[in-house]
């Protein structure tokens, strides 16, 4: 078989291998880009040469993109830590000299009361950790002693602080008197050292609120134990039928009210009677075959009814006591003869949480700016722990949209107060309370001038201002504690 030009394959094949070169545009008439070899590869910097370093290239695209980016988010993170780190310390500088007094050997020393509660939709780790990451370190610094009200629910502040300012009235006389036995027992503590000769610390303590929802259940608190009866109202008797004179029983939103719980135990002591007798339906059994059976009509008794009340469930438990006043009777309620006239001071710290797929921008954010959360609740604790300046609460302008106030009216700053945190706050806390749940998150404040007027606030003075930013600059040194001391 021959080739198209009638040449053999073995020959076609050798003369397209030995063909002539192809004519180049150089006129030499050879394939300059067959012939010529390759221009060699540079051999790099001879110094780095000698020294055994390799030959150093440009990475290439993807590589630039992904250490560019990893490189930029790392350095973000490392720059906040560096200077979340030299915050902390600015502001643990400023109290540190506290540490270094000598303490008197008669008096307690000062403790603040630290209230603590888990943020909407989350649970109290998160708020433990902000406290130990922002708070904690500047009341070590200092060497503040203090106690923590801590509520994994909501409701749990309101009740423990109204609990904390009855236990106060008790004391001082107020309410019931206790027996001898209930009184060692309830201030064994107090009695031992009015027995040692220990008295009080004889300046403010202080209060630390962190975060919105713990300034309203605090608030709410103190209102509760000032203005509301040191012991327990009596109960309320249910409305009955037939009795001459008809009590009326406001619902308190969130709590059962005694009409329920009588509802309730009457179903569940009419459920064993309507119970269809077992006996009895065995016998119209065994007598069904009769003639007689048929025409006998069933009874009410051997039919299950339809109206007879299911047997219900145990009703819940509420987490806490129901409060002893309600906002509503704040102004018509007995102010307590021992109040004090000033009430804390307090302090509120922002606590930011925020939730959701949605909202992963602003989480990004505020990990990558964490130096200036670290910086605004290390001035607000400094100011708590060097006590020496606070303030009345003034007025603040309302917000639009604000319930029972309009646009620019003056409002009482205490309900202002990180209201911006309410608009983060997980959906689910705005849904309907159920039986035995609370709802002072999403209630409005409800202030009485004779308690909110006596509540201060704590505030950094000018001077100490200014002395943490010498701090900062470096131009102020701090004298460190060493460890003879």
């Amino acid at each position: 078989m021959s080739g198209p030009k009638g040449v053999p394959p073995a020959e076609n094949t050798r003369a397209i291998a030995t063909a002539p070169a192809v004519p180049s545009s150089n006129g030499t008439g050879v394939n300059t880009s067959a012939t010529v070899p390759k221009k060699p590869m540079a051999d790099g910097n001879p110094a780095f040469r000698m020294m055994g370093l390799p030959r150093l290239r440009l990475p290439s695209r993807n590589w630039l993109i992904f250490l560019s980016l990893s490189g930029s988010i790392a350095s973000a993170i490392l720059y906040d830590k560096y200077e979340t780190r030299r915050t902390k310390q600015k502001w643990c500088d400023v109290v540190s000299h506290l540490a270094r007094e000598p303490l008197d050997t008669k008096n307690m020393p000062r403790k603040l009361t630290i209230y603590l509660a888990a943020p909407p939709g989350d649970g109290l780790r998160s708020a433990r950790e902000h406290f130990h990451n922002y708070v904690k370190p500047i009341l070590v610094a200092g060497a503040m002693d203090w106690d923590v009200v801590e509520g994994r629910k909501e409701g749990d502040v309101r009740h423990k602080t109204a609990e904390r300012v009855r236990r106060k009235r008790r004391r001082r006389g107020e309410g019931e008197a206790l027996e001898d036995e209930e009184l060692q027992k309830e201030y064994a503590m107090e009695l031992m050292r009015e027995k040692n000769g220990t008295g009080e610390y004889p300046g403010v303590s202080g209060d630390l609120v962190v975060g919105r929802h713990t300034w309203k259940e605090y608030v709410r608190g103190v209102h509760e134990g000032w203005l509301g009866p040191v012991d327990e109202p009596a109960m309320i008797p249910a409305v009955v039928e037939g009795a001459e004179e008809e009590t009326i029983v406001k619902h308190v939103p969130g709590h059962s009210t005694l009409g329920d719980a009588a509802a309730k135990g009457a179903a569940k002591v009419l459920a064993p009677t309507l119970q269809p007798d077992t006996g009895t339906s065995t016998a119209l059994d065994a007598d069904s075959h009769s003639p007689t059976a048929l025409d006998t009509p069933p009874t009410s008794e051997t039919l299950p009814s339809e109206d007879a009340p299911k047997e219900e469930e145990k009703p819940s438990k509420p987490r806490n006591p129901p409060p002893y006043l309600l906002p509503s009777a704040y102004p018509t309620a007995t102010l307590s003869p021992s109040i004090p006239e000033i009430i804390g001071p307090s302090i509120i710290l922002p606590f930011p949480h925020i939730l959701g797929v949605r909202n992963t921008h602003i989480r990004i954010y505020r990990f990558l700016t964490r130096r200036r959360l670290a910086d605004e609740i290390g001035r607000d604790v400094a100011a708590a722990v060097l006590g020496a300046s606070y303030r009345s609460f003034d007025t603040a302008t309302a917000p639009i949209g604000l319930e029972g106030a309009g646009a620019g009216d003056s409002v009482p700053e205490q309900t202002q107060v990180l209201a911006r945190e309410e608009g983060e706050w997980w959906k689910s806390v705005h849904r309907a309370r159920e039986e035995g749940e609370e709802s002072v998150w999403i209630e409005g404040m409800a202030l009485d001038e004779r308690v909110a007027g006596r509540m201060r606030r704590f505030e950094l003075s000018a001077a100490e201002e200014d002395r943490a930013k010498r701090i900062a600059a470096g131009t102020e040194v701090v004298a460190k504690e060493t460890a003879d001391e």
